[in-house]
């Protein structure tokens, strides 16, 4: 009995610390990619949203009055705000401010009142991101609005796990849908009355469109262009963006991608890396939506790098398709950086003044220009690259696998092999643990079998 009660302490001696410390870290992790904005409000009586042409569908892409998930929101919307025939505005609950993931924050045009009253009906098309339900009684209006214009006439476009908010109306009760890989088992067990896809990049079924992880929603967000304005118009966006998976828009069938051991790097990362480089990107008048994607939903969301908005005055930036971002931080009052990341091809032209002066008043932190010659790239590719080099191979290889890029043979990925760090750290803790389990045992377990010899 003794003996079996020594092995009990000892493996919990081994397993709780770890455990405990890898729980309190990936929590940490997750609150943080999830932080809201807390600074002091700017001015922000000049924002404007674009004008309203009646003459145009208009497409409402939601945010929640917590987070959204930076990819969901910011692609779709530059993709119809890219075509021109379309009036695109981001939609919350209130006009407050609100928080993408990895610390990126946007005023929205409207209101939901506001915009029933601008339209007088429905949007032509309602895109939902990814919202993560924090609060029922703040997430509730969200959930209502969306029923409230569910018609024949407005597409229900989702976006990766915006699938899961779309399922959580109960209007996809009895139809056929997909989400992202990494949540479908869990919600074929929450909304078993729906026919969950685990093997298409997104699924139409009447006024409904459902796309699998994040680019997947490039695939659906063209699908629905090629819809409304014809197969040319999609082409041509996809060929903007230098999108190279276009194939998938005409025929969505996939491999389905699974979780496998090798994605351990991943709760590794967000579990015990907690010595996380801290990553400035400066937001700047003119930054392309996708290119400012590519830095918060590759390197944030990785586990490995805490994000950080900077600007050069404490003034509203607005995007290359109208939309108000705030900064957390102006070049001035910006915290000890490892590095900063200037998106977009073309920051040197638009942003040539923020940079130099961020430059001269911070010589000590290295300056990435992340697109900087890769125009004919796609936005995601170089950031994939950088954080090869930045961590390592697997860390890259699984932020690819987890925004369900395809065209993999397109990264040319260099760095080591595992995150070393990452990895130290536990096995740092279980050596105590292992010290800790001897100490005890000598102490008290063999000192009283030689007492009793």
């Amino acid at each position: 009995m003794k003996t079996v009660l020594r092995i009990i302490v000892c493996l919990c001696l081994l397993v709780v610390p770890v455990g405990a410390a890898g729980a309190a870290g990936y929590i940490y992790t997750m609150n943080d990619v999830m932080s809201l904005y807390d600074k002091s409000t700017p001015s922000l009586q000049n924002v404007q949203a674009p004008p309203y042409d009646s003459g145009k569908p208009t497409v409402a892409v939601l945010l929640a009055a917590e987070v959204t998930e930076v990819f969901d929101f910011l692609v779709p919307y530059e993709m119809f705000a890219m075509t021109e025939a379309y009036n695109v505005y981001g939609v919350a609950p209130d006009r407050n401010i609100k928080s993408l993931t990895g610390g990126l924050d946007v005023v929205p045009h409207y209101s939901f009142e506001e915009m029933d009253h601008l339209l007088n009906g429905s949007p032509d098309i309602i895109v939902i991101p990814f919202m993560p339900i924090l609060d029922e009684n703040k997430y509730a209006p969200v959930r209502e609005w969306i029923k409230k214009h569910a018609s024949d006439q407005t597409i229900l476009l989702s976006i990766c796990n915006g699938a899961e908010n779309l399922a959580n109306t109960g209007l996809l009760s009895g139809k056929a849908a997909t989400t992202h890989w990494g949540d479908i088992d869990r919600l074929i067990k929450t909304y078993p009355d729906i026919d969950w896809k685990k093997d298409q990049r997104y699924v139409p079924v009447d006024h409904i469109v459902s796309s699998a992880g994040l680019t997947s929603g490039i695939d659906a967000t063209l699908y629905v262009i090629s819809q409304q304005l014809g197969e040319p118009a999609a082409a041509k966006i996809a060929a903007e963006m230098k999108y190279p998976s276009y194939a998938y828009v005409r025929n969505p069938q996939i491999e389905p991608l699974s979780a496998g051991l090798s994605d351990l790097t991943y709760v590794v990362n967000n579990a015990y890396q907690w010595n996380k480089v801290k990553a400035g990107v400066l937001l700047y008048n003119g930054v392309d939506e996708l290119a400012l994607s590519a830095a918060f939903d590759t390197y944030s969301a990785s586990g490995t790098t805490k994000t950080i908005t900077v600007s050069s005055f404490n003034e509203p930036i607005i995007t290359k398709h109208h939309l108000t971002l705030v900064a957390r931080n102006s070049i001035n009052n910006a915290p000890k950086l490892d590095k900063m990341i200037v998106v977009g091809a073309k920051a040197q032209t638009k942003a040539g003044q923020d940079i130099e002066r961020w430059s001269t008043e911070n010589k000590d932190t290295p300056m990435l220009m992340l697109h900087e010659g890769k125009a004919e790239r796609f936005a995601m590719e170089p950031a994939f690259e950088d954080l090869a080099k930045q961590e390592d191979v697997r860390t890259a290889q699984f932020a690819a696998k987890r925004l369900e890029y395809r065209a993999t043979e397109q990264l040319n990925l260099q760095g080591g092999s595992f995150s070393l760090e990452a990895f130290a750290v536990p096995a740092f803790i279980m050596l105590l643990s292992l010290l800790a389990a001897f100490y005890i045992d000598r102490r008290f377990f063999a000192k009283k079998t030689r007492q009793q010899k």
